[in-house]
């Protein structure tokens, strides 16, 4: 788990994004921050950097997908195209009156984008509020994309969403949890000799000895 920024970032359960999102995130700019973060897998300078025209038409309407430019992907890799899903959406809505001309999330005085440690401020502040530890904004990312793999969503896909050019370093940011070790070894308990067939060999060995 993430200590003083150190470590890695923690994969949050259902119960606490919940609770950081009812509670901590005071504000639809932070809300729609974090949500964006969590309902793409994207990092936080990518979400920071989005622009207006790339997620509302000349309308004001949502896009069908979200763009993130390869200009501010890590390493300028590729553009990524992602479906915008309903939940987004709605939060997306509601906060079209306060994105900028040119950036969704304009920093002060509408100059430029809300910078990301900034962006991380906002975050901090909103987990110390409802006693959350060892969350980052890296956490959304590996969240999603830890959801993504438990619900057997192919890794090839998955690296769609996430922009990883390798599998090997996609696989780096799924968690694997206790009860997974438990459902993995518990599977094995198919390879086990039906009961008629243990107690016929018993009957066998029983026999034997007599």
């Amino acid at each position: 788990m993430k200590r003083d920024r150190h470590g890695k970032a923690k994969i949050l359960n259902h119960e606490e994004i919940q609770l950081l999102f009812t509670h901590g995130l005071k504000t639809t700019r932070d809300r729609t921050i974090f949500a964006t973060a969590l309902f793409t897998a994207a990092r936080i300078n990518e979400v920071v950097t989005l622009l207006s025209a790339d997620i509302y038409d000349t309308r004001g309407q949502v896009r069908s997908h979200l763009t993130i430019r390869k200009a501010n992907t890590k390493g300028k890799l590729a553009t990524r195209s992602i479906p915008i899903i309903e939940n987004l959406q709605n939060l997306l809505i509601q906060y079209y009156p306060q994105s900028g001309e040119v950036y969704l999330f304009p920093g002060r005085y509408g100059q430029g984008h809300i910078a990301s440690d900034s962006a991380a401020k906002a975050l901090r502040k909103a987990c110390a509020n409802v006693g959350l530890q060892g969350v980052s904004t890296h956490s959304f990312r590996r969240t999603a994309l830890t959801q993504m793999s438990d619900n057997q969503i192919p890794l090839r896909v998955i690296a769609e969403v996430s922009g990883h050019r390798s599998l090997e370093e996609l696989q780096t940011y799924l968690e694997v949890r206790p009860a997974q070790l438990v459902g993995a070894v518990s599977s094995l308990a198919i390879l086990f000799p039906v009961a008629e067939a243990v107690k016929s060999d018993f009957l066998r060995t029983a026999n034997s000895k007599v």
